[in-house]
């Protein structure tokens, strides 16, 4: 009787011991799992972040300067000169600068104001005068409003949105060449989807470095 009681005493002892031991490797394996999860969330935040402050960084593109009632359009080449051009548009009126997104790239292409028709526009640049959308599969951007004396820069942010905003004569404006346009797709991955359940494969994969490490 005696005997018995105390293999059944053993038996309840591996029991528990086995169930602890196999409690304790499950939470080790998650454990990494989840570091290996957490370590990849933080690569593609980071990731995620950097794509994130290029699409909202401005850059400035065009420079419009208008002196005693003259407009003047400052711009810099794909040649990084700069070049001003003169025009008889009138400020006091809605001013259009007109772009071209061509080659994933941002290029001034006209300037018109509210009076003057689009074809009959400063042609900033002869290669866009007469453009060919179809064979381009390209589209155009611009920006418009009505100018008072002064400096009125155009920027652009990395996924091609116009800004249109007076400086102050003293401002620092670094005119860029033409810049880059790009696509920023949605994040539509839910980190909660990343953090559920340990799969199989990962529980194999936590499972095969410990026995090389420990081997």
């Amino acid at each position: 009787m005696v005997s018995r009681l105390v293999t059944v005493f053993l038996v309840l002892l591996l029991g528990v011991s086995g169930f602890a031991a196999f409690r304790l490797l499950e939470a080790s394996i998650a454990a990494e799992v989840y570091r290996d999860r957490l370590s990849e969330l933080s690569s593609d935040y980071e990731s995620l972040r950097a794509q994130y402050n290029e699409a909202v960084r401005r850059t400035a593109v065009t420079e419009l300067q208008v002196e005693d009632g003259v407009l003047t359009v400052v711009i810099r080449t794909a040649e990084g000169d700069l070049q001003a051009l003169p025009t008889e548009l009138d400020p006091a009126k809605e001013i259009y600068v007109d772009y071209v997104v061509h080659g994933g790239r941002l290029w001034i292409r006209r300037l018109f104001d509210e009076e003057t028709p689009p074809d009959q526009g400063l042609v900033v640049d002869p290669r866009f005068a007469d453009f060919d959308w179809d064979a381009s599969q390209g589209h155009g951007k611009a920006a418009y409003r009505a100018l008072g004396e002064g400096r009125w820069v155009v920027d652009v942010t990395g996924d091609g949105s116009l800004g249109l905003a007076r400086r102050e004569a003293d401002d620092a404006v670094d005119l860029a060449p033409p810049p880059p346009v790009r696509e920023y797709p949605p994040v539509d991955r839910a980190v909660e989807d990343r953090l559920g359940r340990v799969r199989p494969g990962e529980a194999l994969r936590s499972i095969a470095r410990q026995v090389d490490w420990r081997g």
